[in-house]
């Protein structure tokens, strides 16, 4: 056999540049790039010590051939022609990986069962025996590449991709490939970093990848020391010999590398769930010396200013895959940017995002950024260095002013960094912390802002003054931030209605993280209470379906009454901010009565009848959940010994009951289909049955109130022959939903003699 083969080296793609450079610099010859892949000349030598020194490739080949094919039967013919004894027994085990299409093979099953057949017969003893197929620890897994009519036959060297270095075996949600991790750290600079004894910290650090990769890289580590199965373990063509050299070879450097004093390297995770799988990966990799991870949010994470401490920090922030993420992943990048600011002057920062809009509001400036890609997600690669030129915060300043600024905090971080003052008692003096900014607002951002305190500052006496403080703040007022923004007591619950298709994603997008960014510095609420859910078109139920499940439930008031509200579970919180007239009239009005509450909901409407001192209440809803809602809200007022809550089908429970009362209140909704009701309801179609039966049930002198917030609803006229019906709509907005009047309709209705 030769000792001079053509290589072939697969990666991630984006790795390509990065790969060629590795490989080059380990020896590989008139090395170039492929997709996913890069190609050269080398030894049988060099071919292990990038299997044991690559930190970025998935798999070494060894080209054993290259041919034109025209069919399926010159695949066959190409592969038959080599003399497979020289790298199978003919009582061992292949796995045969093929990619590619063309010249009659459109089925990568099909093609490499060709390839299969073809070394098996040329094995093929006298007796019969024959090689066997294992997919999962053959002795020999061969390669095939269908390019364009050329097949590039090849021997995987690896065995199992290299990326599974063997230290990983418990993993979060969303965890970078290990050498995805190590191909970031090293475009990062971290090589020359750690080279300069630096520091490395991840805010963000999960199970330990990037922190692993960064040690390992430090130390000298070959990435695949430890592995123990390699593709070339049974090959027929392997040296022993050779591959032992250089595994002892590596041995030493590692040994070097962890004698020397460790880096600081520390991880901050805030899931409390990461944190032992985090240790025990880096135990496992053989780095607990040199690794430390912290349970803590991202503005926790503390680099040492009084040792000098200079050095990179790392970050793969989260994607964000669910409705409404992206309220806390802006403040999430935010809060990094502070923490950048503030703890982090003169570090240089690489950040991985699959949001490059979010990176953006960190409030610093990227020098350079990467593409790369996370399997199929395209992702950028910020790399930023934490010196006062690179912030984008503040107002507008003059160059002189900015300049003042910058050797203000330069002279700030050279001061934290020194060995510390001594006070008159011979205590270390604290060094003063640097004022972190906020990050300055768009133009739309801050217009966003000062329509935000306008409306606060209008509405927040009329709420103090009415006692309650749960209530809209902004209602789409600027057509371009199509936003409803909520104040829940301490909370903000924003809706985004869903854009036109005739605006731009990206600029709808964009316009959302302005007013984002702008909400928490409006209405000074912590970042951390800002909900977001999007609002669109519903059909059936679905805006009364689980979202999440925190089941986090926040108190409210209004009225001398308290609620109890969740801003994450569902669409909507439990409370219609908007009835709140008609429960203020219901409890007004209650004293006395027996009152009926239909779709009551979670019986906020209930909760006030009881405040106002009715006779008894029931409420009936098709929905256990939030029957128990309600109860809780009951309970929390002290009210449940006279309160019926009854689960059913409205209607149907309407024609058999047989009692009366004298207050009644309806709000249906729009559409229902639940699998626990007969039939489909509709309140254009029903409204008309729903309320003769619930007309059956009023009590001489007796009152319905029914509303509904479906914008064609028309009201039938024929109930005004039968009923005295008066749309009461206009007196049911209150000040905070103004600009929106057309958000409900309400009629109050009563017997023609009562």
């Amino acid at each position: 056999m030769s000792d001079r083969y053509e290589l072939v080296l697969t990666c991630p793609k984006s790795l390509e540049g990065l790969l060629l450079e590795e490989a080059t610099g380990q020896g590989l010859e008139e090395a170039r790039e492929q997709t996913a892949a890069i190609r050269g000349f080398g030894s049988l030598e060099l071919a292990y010590k990038l299997c044991l020194w690559s930190r970025l490739a998935n798999r070494v080949l060894l080209v054993l051939d290259r041919f034109t094919i025209k069919d399926a039967e010159s695949l066959y013919d190409g592969v038959h022609a080599i003399d497979w004894s020289e790298h199978l027994q003919a009582t061992g085990s292949l796995a045969v990986e093929f990619s590619g299409h063309g010249s009659g093979i459109d089925n990568s099953h099909f093609g490499a069962l060709k390839v299969k057949d073809a070394i098996v017969d040329r094995l093929r003893q006298a007796d019969g025996t024959r090689p066997s197929v294992d997919k999962v620890n053959p002795h020999l897994r061969v390669h095939l590449r269908l390019d364009r009519g050329e097949a590039i036959l090849s021997l995987d060297l690896s065995g199992h991709s290299l990326h599974q270095r063997g230290y990983r075996l418990q993993q979060g949600a969303a965890p970078l490939k290990e050498n995805l991790a190590a191909a970031i750290l090293i475009r990062a600079g971290w090589p020359r970093i750690a080279a300069e004894g630096g520091a490395l910290a991840d805010p963000m650090c999960g199970v330990g990848t990037f922190l692993v990769e960064a040690a390992m890289i430090a130390a000298d580590i070959a990435p695949n020391l430890t592995r123990e199965q390699w593709g070339f373990s049974e090959w027929l063509g392997h040296v022993p010999a050779l591959w032992k050299k250089l595994q002892a070879e590596a041995e030493e450097r590692a040994a070097a590398g962890l004698a020397r004093p460790p880096l600081w390297i520390r991880g901050y995770e805030a899931d409390p769930r990461l944190i032992q799988p985090a240790r025990n990966n880096i135990e496992r990799a053989g780095l607990g010396d040199w690794i430390k991870v912290y349970q803590g949010e991202v503005a926790t994470f503390e680099p040492r200013p009084d040792q000098n401490q200079k050095g990179l920090v790392v970050s793969n922030p989260p994607y964000g895959e669910r409705l409404g993420d992206e309220a806390s992943l802006l403040y999430l990048y935010q809060n990094l940017g502070e923490r950048l600011r503030q703890a982090c002057m003169g570090w240089e920062a690489a950040v991985f995002t699959g949001a490059p809009d979010l990176g953006k509001r960190m409030g610093i400036r990227s020098h350079k950024q990467y593409a790369f890609w996370n399997g199929a997600l395209p992702c950028k690669l910020l790399l930023i260095k934490v010196l006062p030129d690179q912030f984008v915060t503040g107002e507008r300043r003059t160059p002189e002013q900015r300049q003042v600024e910058r050797e203000e905090a330069l002279a700030r971080a050279e001061e934290a960094s020194e060995a510390p003052k001594l006070n008159r008692n011979g205590n270390p003096i604290k060094p003063v912390a640097p004022v972190v900014e906020q990050a300055r607002l768009s133009e739309g951002g801050q217009m966003f802002a000062n329509r935000l305190q306008k409306n606060l500052k209008q509405l927040g006496k009329w709420a103090k003054r009415e006692g309650i403080d749960c209530y809209r703040v902004y209602d789409a007022d600027m057509p371009e931030y199509a936003l409803a923004v909520d104040l829940y007591h301490d909370w903000v619950h924003v809706q985004e209605y869903a854009a036109p298709k005739s605006i731009d994603p990206e600029k709808a997008q964009a316009r959302l993280f302005d007013a984002l960014a702008a909400i928490p510095q409006a209405l000074n609420i912590d970042k951390s209470r800002v909900i977001i859910k999007r609002r669109e078109r519903q059909s059936g139920t679905k805006q009364y379906e689980r979202q999440s499940a925190q089941g986090q439930f926040v108190e409210v008031s209004e009225g001398g009454v308290k609620l109890l509200v969740n801003l994450t579970d569902y669409l909507d919180t439990g409370l219609f901010l908007d009835h709140r007239p008609l429960r203020l009239r219901i409890q007004r009005e209650a004293a006395g009565k027996r009152f009926l509450n239909l779709f009551c909901y979670t019986a906020t409407a209930t909760v006030h009848a009881a405040k106002g001192g009715a006779r008894t209440t029931t409420s009936v809803d098709l929905s256990k959940t939030y029957l128990d809602w309600a109860r809780r809200n009951l309970s929390l007022n002290g009210f449940s010994d006279k309160n019926r809550l009854e689960q059913g089908d409205v209607m149907a429970w309407l024609a058999a009951d047989t009692a009366q009362y004298e207050l009644i209140f309806i709000d249906p909704p729009t559409f229902s289909n639940s699998k626990r009701m007969e039939g489909v309801f509709d309140v254009q179609r029903d409204h008309v049955q729903l309320l003769d039966l619930a007309m059956a049930r009023l009590a001489p002198g007796g009152v319905v109130y029914f509303s509904n917030n479906f914008r064609k609803f028309q009201f039938d006229e024929e109930l005004a022959q039968r009923y005295r019906v008066e749309e009461i709509s206009a007196e049911t907005i209150a000040a905070d939903f103004a600009r929106n009047p057309r958000i409900h309709r309400a009629w109050r209705l009563q017997p023609l003699n009562g």
